[in-house]
């Protein structure tokens, strides 16, 4: 099994370390080389990411630079085939790039999650030759992005009530409606888009669509002013009367919700390893601060109360870890793994929750400054327990599909 010869690492740089010393023989390893790109990533997160991260939260800013850098690394399209311009590699590495971009700065991570899970993901597994060659080539470079619309302000976690609507004529599909919560909604040149075709089907009837930025009749609604993730731009996609030429469905009518179910899926994974990179900078700026900061004579690190907050942190970083390894390993696999990416995703997220929370108690006031990123990490986590589904869908989708294992006939 792949993940029996990996041993699991306090932090994401020594776990590459080990990713790549296993390469060889344990990794689907193409032609492009993966050490030097892993390594490439540690890199860029420390030296251009995380001194900047404070900055691109304060002052909302898109990191638009960084993500063309990310895009020369091979980050905007890290699992895509080579064949249509994608760095070719699996899932597990993207895991593994994912934490150690978020460690860095978070949004920059969302950014990159929601791109490749979303957006690049849907259209290369169930796109057309030629919509792949429009819509996934030119946008692996990170000069493009692209965005996921499948959020409405009505139907919150209910993804089969879609009230926007996609009317066919002759030629083109109408489309009408809104579209809330959109990552990367102001940076993007194109859009993974669902729409009801046919009502009286329900979720049946919902499909699937790519659609240009500049098409005619869609605008964007203000951004949305957040308490995390701030250089991300979220905000509402509109749609008044666009045309939408009919073969920019994306599969076949009827397919839409069956597309996002399956693209969420992998979206989890993403933002599992999100959470993973925000809770690692949390355990990292608590065991440094606690190994400098001086208390009764001595650094507070060899405090029996503070070696259990740092020994909880790492136990839950670590399990949540191998979660999300194990739900990329089935998916590189094509064996069934929704169950495996809600768990990873509800435990990554709860874990990355308390490992900024725990990080702040050991800073104490220090902890709710913004002189340290321990509020920053705080305030970012708090999302990866809502976006791509909240805990509490994760929870049913776990126990729907455990009962399902079941045989009680």
């Amino acid at each position: 099994m792949l993940l029996e010869t990996l041993h699991p690492f306090p932090c994401c740089r020594r776990l590459i370390r080990c990713y790549t010393k296993h390469a060889d023989s344990n990794f689907k390893l193409q032609s492009y080389n993966t050490h030097v790109l892993l390594s490439s990533i540690m890199d860029f997160a420390e030296g251009e990411l995380k001194p900047l991260a404070e900055e691109i939260d304060k002052k909302h800013l898109y990191p638009k630079e960084q993500i063309n850098k990310m895009g020369e690394l091979g980050l905007m399209g890290i699992a895509v085939p080579e064949n249509i311009g994608g760095t070719g590699l699996d899932y597990l590495a993207y895991a593994i790039a994912m934490e150690e971009i978020s460690r860095g700065c978070a949004s920059a991570g969302v950014i990159m999650s929601a791109h490749n899970s979303l957006y690049l993901g849907p259209i290369e597994k169930y796109g057309s030759k030629d919509q792949r060659e429009k819509y996934i080539t030119p946008f692996t470079t990170g000069n493009k992005i692209g965005c996921f619309a499948l959020s409405e302000p009505g139907n919150g976690s209910d993804a089969g009530a879609a009230s926007t609507t996609a009317k066919s004529n002759e030629s083109n599909y109408i489309i009408n409606g809104t579209k809330s919560w959109i990552t990367n909604a102001y940076e993007s040149d194109a859009i993974v888009l669902f729409a009801t075709t046919d009502k009286s089907r329900k979720h049946k009837g919902i499909s699937a669509f790519i659609v240009d930025k500049a098409t005619k009749g869609l605008s964007l609604g203000k951004k949305e002013s957040k308490l995390g993730i701030r250089g991300s731009s979220t905000c509402s996609l509109i749609f008044e009367d666009c045309k939408l030429p009919k073969e920019n469905i994306l599969g076949e009518p009827g397919m839409g919700f069956k597309i996002a179910m399956a693209t969420l899926d992998g979206g989890r994974i993403g933002i599992a390893a999100q959470a993973l990179g925000i809770a690692q900078a949390s355990l990292d700026c608590a065991v440094e601060y606690a190994a400098k900061r001086q208390a009764f004579g001595n650094a507070i690190i060899k405090l029996q109360a503070i070696q259990q907050k740092i020994a909880d942190m790492a136990l839950k970083l670590e399990s949540s870890r191998l979660l999300t390894w194990r739900a990329a390993v089935l998916k590189d696999n094509n064996k069934l793994y929704t169950k495996e990416a809600a768990m990873a995703k509800l435990s990554a997220s709860e874990t990355s929750t308390f490992c900024a929370h725990q990080c702040i108690q050991i800073l104490g006031g220090m902890g709710y400054v913004t002189d340290m990123p321990a509020e920053r990490h705080y305030r970012d986590a708090r999302i990866t327990e809502i976006y791509e589904g909240t805990s509490e869908i994760q929870r049913l989708i776990i126990a729907t599909n455990i009962i399902k294992e079941y045989d009680f006939n």
